[in-house]
């Protein structure tokens, strides 16, 4: 086994130079140190931070510690002369019309807010609405140029309001090398929806929900878009998204095309490649109120400088964010995140340490950013990717790190998206040096790669990635792995018993810490850039970003 320069101490030396299978299985893979980890989680998932929710109590608490470590630490801040990186955002409690009214001119269709369809805004206006607005079937609502694929080919949707599915053509198509199969791209998101209808000049969308391709049931749509929403605060005030977004249940969206002659499996009917956007000869008529709160938010960076490319950037990334306080449950109502993403944020500070404590120093400058509003759809992230400290095209790779295994080291690691860009085979590498397996996605078609803050990197062209422990615990097996991560899906993802205890296993989190640092390190002393994939949705974004 081969171990970056930085950590050949006597110790890790010994563990390269052994070829026995125990000393393989337990070696150590970096300079990361369980203690470190376990004495930031502590902290980060204490009561007394009351679930890190951005706006709060919590939130300062939050921020202090993590810029008073990097201060102790003796890495320099990272904005400036501040370790702060300020993210205005704004609440918007949208409340729709009791029903959304379809009609033909003849016949009118009601559906029920909630129980058939859902609808908010990114506008910031008091009231808005949609009045007799025209339909039109939009397919997966997808423009392709790398898959040759263009729903919007030819049709005007200004003022009109489309209706499309939810994930890619490629979903169970059965077809190879047609999009990436059930493997989500990033043109199945339902964030790429709204925002591909808003670059057409579309006055509303909607999108069909189907609980298999979505990977989630129609209570994950109902809970996740009613009530406030936070967003970023824009310059125009969001006036150039949809006035409407929005989502329906697959059983009104089915009843809706059939009586426009559009039958049977919609889902094939817009797969096909001569597909054509089809009018409904309808009008949708709905309205919004909303209640506007403004605010600021905080992201954390700190810098260490290159010795030789001191203008060139590894940026490490893992969100500070939680749910707060919140209904109680068993008693309990602090939301606490400890694995999610307490795991992630101390895991960061470890490799924080281990790159301070190097012999060795980076030859590229390595950032650490602590982004807040991950929980609230990628917020900090995404202000960082439209707002950048760093220049994007000098930023070399995004290493991302979110609810980390808490069942101890496994044996096989998931590279989210699988297939993407090139960091990833400095992981594989990493792994195969130290006798372990990476695997892909678990559930692919979930789309897990769009789901944390790398994507916000991936999205603006910066090779991203995100990798978690797999399943196959090497002291108790994969049934084992398997088991603990149902069960934490099951009954503490974003729950109040996602909490911190002495015996909490870090293991797991220090494993993927430790090939993070490596594989940075490695990056950080080479002279070449990552690529993406061919095929990969952001390749194009980053080769025009690199001719600037």
């Amino acid at each position: 086994m081969k171990y970056s320069n930085s950590i050949l101490s006597v110790a890790f030396l010994f563990a390269g130079l052994t070829g026995c299978k125990r000393q393989e299985q337990h070696a150590p893979l970096g300079a990361v140190l369980p203690e470190t980890v376990k004495s930031h989680l502590a902290v980060l998932a204490n009561d007394s931070l009351q679930g890190r929710r951005p706006f709060t109590v919590g939130e300062t608490k939050t921020v202090d510690y993590l810029s008073t470590q990097f201060k102790k630490m003796g890495i320099a801040p990272g904005n400036g002369d501040s370790y702060v990186q300020k993210v205005p955002m704004v609440e918007i409690t949208s409340t729709p019309s009791a029903t959304m009214e379809i009609s033909d001119g003849k016949q009118t269709t009601s559906l029920k807010a909630v129980e058939d369809f859902v609808a908010f805004t990114r506008r910031e206006q008091d009231t808005l609405q949609l009045k007799n607005s025209p339909l039109v079937f939009g397919g997966y609502g997808v423009v392709a140029p790398e898959y040759k694929w263009n729903d919007y080919k030819n049709l005007d949707v200004k003022g009109k309001t489309v209706i499309v599915l939810v994930n890619d053509p490629g979903f169970k198509s059965n077809e190879k090398g047609f999009f990436r199969g059930d493997t989500m791209t990033y043109y199945g998101r339902w964030t790429y929806k709204f925002e591909e209808a808003a670059r057409q000049g579309a006055a509303g969308v909607i999108i069909v929900h189907q609980t298999e391709p979505a990977s989630y049931d129609w209570s994950v749509i109902k809970n996740s878009n009613t009530g406030a929403k936070l967003y970023l605060q824009e310059k125009d005030k969001h006036m150039s998204r949809c006035k409407i977004e929005g989502w329906m249940t697959e059983q009104a969206a089915t009843k809706l095309l059939n009586q426009a002659g559009i039958k049977g499996d919609i889902r094939a009917y817009a797969r096909k490649k001569d597909f054509k956007a089809v009018p409904l000869n309808r009008n949708v008529s709905v309205s919004l109120t909303n209640k506007l709160k403004y605010a600021t938010s905080q992201n954390v960076i700190a810098k260490i400088k290159g010795t030789e490319r001191p203008d060139e950037y590894v940026i490490y990334t893992a969100h500070w964010d939680h749910f707060g306080i919140g209904p109680k449950i068993n008693g309990d109502s602090i939301y606490n995140g400890a694995v999610d993403n307490a795991s992630g944020v101390a895991a960061m500070l470890g490799v924080a340490q281990a790159f301070q404590n190097a012999k060795e120093k980076p030859e590229r400058s390595i950032i650490f950013l602590a982004v807040t509003g991950e929980e609230q759809g990628l917020l900090g992230s995404e202000y960082y990717g439209s707002n950048p400290v760093y220049p994007l095209n000098k930023t070399v790779a995004n290493l991302n790190m979110d609810a980390l295994g808490f069942y101890g080291k496994t044996k096989d690691v998931s590279i989210k998206g699988l297939g993407q860009n090139e960091v990833e085979d400095y992981v594989v590498k990493e792994l195969e040096q130290n006798q372990m397996t990476a695997v892909g996605d678990q559930r692919p078609g979930a789309g897990s790669y769009y789901r944390s803050d790398h994507f916000n990197f991936a999205k603006v062209g910066v090779p991203a990635i995100d990798i978690v422990n797999g399943v196959e615990s090497i002291e108790k097996g994969a049934d084992y792995g398997k088991a603990q991560k149902k069960d934490y899906n099951e009954k503490h993802y974003h729950q109040p018993s996602d909490e911190y205890s002495e015996k909490m296993n870090v293991d797991g989190f220090v494993q993927i810490a430790n090939i993070l640092f490596n594989v940075g390190f490695k990056i950080s002393n080479e002279t070449t850039f990552p690529q993406w994939k061919k095929g990969s949705e952001f390749k194009g974004v980053r080769e025009q970003s690199m001719k600037k």
